[in-house]
């Protein structure tokens, strides 16, 4: 008796199989075919990503490496600029900054400073690379520049969880040197030369500047 129930149970199982499989068998397929497609795709996205990006550092090296070896700023900062228009994000961000160095350096003294403040300003660029255009900005017009705004503008950078702190604060010792305050000028110098997570490049000329200073 329990060899025919269980002959029925298998045969009613297998029953329903056919019936569900002649209902919902093409879905079934066309899950399996989805579930593939869609991990090829993946797969393949990453693939093309990774290839894309080594790609865009390929040619990011081969301009810069074609900058370095132009003789004449300004031709240089074309290239650059030229590179810009159609570059990734952050490699479009460390040409800009490079474009604007070969700026200067071509004599283009505003049009310098406007490319770091264009970059500084722009919010779908990293913070890092902000900062870092607002701190050559500065730093372009530290000897001329009206001390109140260029404290206002380093004030932030000068922050403690702000990754360039302490060059803007030791261009906020300079500001203050430049406009005859040569009490915060000490204070400044002093206290990023008494920090020991100050770099030491820049803590050796906090103490040479302290040493020219002499004592308050």
């Amino acid at each position: 008796m329990s060899d025919i129930i269980r002959e029925v149970d298998e045969e009613l199982r297998r029953e329903n199989w056919e019936i569900l499989w002649k209902k919902y068998g093409k879905f079934a397929i066309a899950a399996a075919l989805a579930l593939v497609l869609g991990t090829a795709a993946v797969v393949g996205w990453r693939e093309f990503d990774r290839s894309q990006r080594m790609a865009a550092g390929d040619r990011f090296g081969a301009v810069i490496a074609e900058v370095e070896n132009t003789k004449n700023p300004a031709i240089a900062a074309d290239m650059l600029a030229a590179y810009v228009a159609n570059a990734p994000g952050g490699y479009a961000a460390l040409a800009r900054l490079r474009e604007a160095k070969m700026r200067a350096d071509a004599g283009e003294r505003e049009a310098a400073i406007a490319l770091y403040d264009a970059l500084a300003a722009d919010g779908s660029v990293e913070p890092l690379f902000r900062d870092l255009a607002a701190l050559y900005s500065v730093r372009m017009q530290v000897d001329g520049g009206d001390a109140i705004t260029l404290n206002a503008r380093l004030s932030p950078l000068a922050a403690d969880a702000r990754p360039w702190r302490y060059t803007a604060r030791e261009l906020q010792a300079v500001v203050a040197l430049n406009s005859g305050d040569s009490a915060t000028a000490r204070e400044i110098f002093t206290r990023l030369a008494d920090d020991m997570e100050t770099p030491d490049s820049l803590r050796t000329r906090a103490t040479e500047m302290l040493r020219t200073l002499g004592p308050s």
